[in-house]
């Protein structure tokens, strides 16, 4: 390996950092100011996509800025396993800033330059997650990006808005403090904190009991941006945020940040050999495997669109915690392909879960629908959406063709041939869940008539499977009779029959449907519109006359309009990233072998597996 001196991965990090300042002093001008979020995007893009190909040949750019404390630096090195994260950002961003732009322009979306600002500074710390040369370095940013994200989650500013910053708050800096103790506690006995392929030589030899109480506090640590359970409750609750917040920030670079950080600490802090070792790695893998299956099951029960795909987060990014976990406790060819396909996760959960959540937004900026429960027949107006939400959603379950199935097949492979039949029997159950709670979306939304009487009753969406016996299966409650409280009944304040053929809403104990009360989640109507957005709304008046906003949630009167596959159910700006994002996800379900992240994760692992890297390259595609 060689070690290139340049600034390269310095100005990956100050690009965005930059941007900040140039987006808040256009404030006033919210064309310049979009201009300057896309151009900032692009430029560390480019920054970033310059260092691939020497990395990928297993050399690595450093950025060294002298001492940071004794005996270690602030250094900047983008190596594989660091481009792995940083390329997937930085290209996620310049999708996700298209889409920013034609969201909050829909809903009129106030503090949008504070919104701009902050996601640029959510990625700067993003990519200096990436590129971090040692786990001080790596703590500090990790930090960084807790507190540059808290005003995206909070940007509603609403009771619900501030609880769940509070409690985002809570969970990531705890988590932080448990990094920065596994830290020192890795210095104390290897005297070094510096990533190093196959892991930190010191650490070999150090007590086991003191190894493993590091191991312990950095998995915790990083576990809790993982949403590994029992620390993942945060999560769900931070879709409070906009939709390109929970799409880039919470599918992509917050919650990927902790399974980064972990693949650091399995490969390149005690590394695969030494996890072994300790015995660590299975328990790790374990605590994957429950998670996601139970984050799974509970997705079951999610009737709002948008924390359904939280609890699939919280499910998916466990399958990369357990391929690393059981590909360090495992030798030979099924380390391999575990460990592929674990790390080969993270672009393909990314781009899939990127395209649902970016159809979850744009599903509510022309619709201002949140529910399952009333998407029956949106297909017809919103045909190009939904195809791509079906294709993204197939991924998901491991259905070939997508991403999800490249990814997920190695895992298999893995587990079965290094014989852990336990984890490929979670990963094939979890599957079927996968399949359980995404195709009644896609159903409805091609399969159901909206009129009313034309419902028909799927029991994965409402039947009742167990728990409490006063809570219904859409997640409401039920009376004395065992009837169910949605929407339509008193403890809820709606009105009686709302939904047609008796599908409802769960109650909510303030008198509405939680997501119906953030800001973010509605149209403003009839208030200021600061921050530079009377001049956007001016502008985008006449485009306001294609959007449903004569109706809250569901189909309107009459049915849905029919829209045509030529882009007529919304604007470019959303379509476009969406289409983006789907097509990326196909790309590596079909040609794998010629993906650029494949080739990537494929030099990590053999880095990592220096003893049989031979056998590494191109094992499977």
């Amino acid at each position: 390996m060689t070690e290139i001196p340049s600034l390269r991965p310095l100005a990956a990090v100050a690009v965005p950092a930059v941007a900040i300042v140039a987006i808040y002093a256009s404030n006033r001008r919210p064309n310049v100011r979009e201009a300057w979020t896309l151009v900032a995007a692009a430029t560390t893009f480019l920054v970033v996509a310059s260092m691939v190909p020497r990395t990928i040949a297993g050399d690595a750019y450093v950025t060294s800025l002298g001492g940071f404390v004794p005996g270690i630096d602030f250094a900047l090195r983008a190596d594989a396993l660091g481009m792995l994260f940083g390329l997937l950002a930085s290209l996620l961003w310049l999708v996700t800033s298209f889409y920013s732009i034609g969201y909050m322009r829909g809903l009129h979306e106030h503090a949008q330059t504070r919104y701009f600002a902050a996601f640029a500074a959510s990625v700067s710390a993003a990519v200096g997650v990436a590129f971090a040369s040692n786990l001080l370095v790596l703590f500090v940013f990790y930090e960084l990006l807790t507190v540059a994200t808290y005003p995206l989650v909070t940007h509603d500013e609403t009771a619900e808005a501030r609880a769940a910053g509070r409690k985002y708050i809570a969970y990531t800096f705890g988590g932080g403090v448990a990094v920065l103790a596994g830290t020192v506690l890795v210095y104390v006995l290897a005297g070094t904190v510096a990533f190093a392929p196959g892991g930190i030589e010191g650490l070999a030899s150090a007590d086991p009991t003191l190894g493993r109480a590091a191991f312990a506090l950095l998995a915790l640590g990083f576990g809790v941006k993982a949403a590994l359970m029992p620390v993942h409750s945060w999560l769900p609750d931070a879709m409070v945020a906009p939709t390109p917040v929970s799409g880039l920030l919470h599918a992509v670079a917050v919650v990927k940040s902790g399974v980064f950080g972990i693949a650091r600490v399995v490969l390149e802090v005690f590394g695969p050999d030494t996890v072994a070792n300790l015995g660590v790695g299975v328990p790790l893998a374990a605590v994957a495997a429950f998670t996601l299956l139970m984050a799974s099951v509970i997705a079951l029960r999610q009737d709002n669109l948008k924390r359904r795909l939280a609890y699939s987060t919280v499910s998916q990014l466990s399958y990369i915690v357990l391929g690393l976990g059981i590909g360090a406790s495992l030798g030979g060819d099924a380390a391999r392909y575990a460990l592929i396909g674990g790390l080969l996760h993270i672009p393909a959960h990314a781009f899939m879960k990127l395209t649902l959540f970016f159809c979850a937004g744009i599903i509510h900026v022309e619709t201002h629908t949140d529910d399952i429960s009333d998407m029956a027949g949106i297909g017809k107006r919103m045909p190009l959406t939904m195809a791509a939400f079906a294709v993204a959603a197939a991924g998901m379950a491991g259905i070939p063709l997508v991403a999800g199935f490249v990814s997920k097949f190695y895992l298999l492979i893995g587990t079965a041939s290094g014989g852990e039949v336990v984890f490929t029997v979670a990963l094939l159950v979890s599957g079927v869940l996968n399949i359980g709670y995404f195709w009644p979306v896609v159903y409805q939304a091609f399969f159901e008539s909206e009129v009313p009487g034309g419902h028909d009753r799927k029991p994965l969406v409402e039947h009742r499977y167990g728990g409490r016996a006063d809570v219904a299966a859409d997640g409401g409650s039920r009376d004395e009779s065992g009837a169910d409280l949605g929407e339509g009944s008193a403890l809820s304040g709606g009105d009686a029959g709302a939904h047609a053929g008796g599908v409802q809403r769960p109650a909510d104990p303030n008198g509405d449907y939680a997501v119906d009360r953030y800001p973010s989640d509605h149209t403003k109507q009839g208030g200021a519109l600061g921050d530079g957005t009377a001049e956007m709304a001016e502008n985008d008046a006449q485009g306001d006359a294609d959007h449903d906003h004569h109706h809250e949630g569901g189909p309107p009167t009459g049915g849905w309009e029919r829209r045509s596959w030529l882009g007529a159910e919304s604007t470019w700006f959303m379509l476009g990233p969406i289409l983006t994002a789907a097509v990326g996800s196909v790309v590596i379900g079909i040609v794998p072998g010629r993906a650029v992240f494949l080739r990537i994760v494929e030099q990590v692992v053999t880095a990592a597996t220096a003893a049989t890297a031979a056998a590494t390259t191109g094992v499977l595609f």
